[in-house]
């Protein structure tokens, strides 16, 4: 799952934050496969800011919030 902070990006690569986040969350998809997990095994889901883990606006917080959470279920 791929994070961001409150913080509006608008680039041309990451039109919004939820172009951003899930980009990261991509990104670590794609490493995994290569390094050998199955991709049927696996999902990239951005949530763009709105699932922030620290609500403030300093700093620390915003950097709190731009991350990258893995779920490990069993089927």
């Amino acid at each position: 799952d791929g994070h961001t902070d409150i913080l509006p990006i608008r680039t041309q690569q990451f039109p919004s934050n939820w172009d951003l986040s899930t980009a990261r969350a991509l990104s670590v998809v794609k490493f995994l496969i290569a390094e050998g997990i199955p991709p049927q095994r696996l999902a990239a889901t951005g949530f763009g800011q709105y699932h922030p883990l620290d609500m403030s606006n300093t700093p620390e917080a915003l950097m709190r919030n731009r991350r990258i959470e893995m779920r490990l279920t069993q089927r």
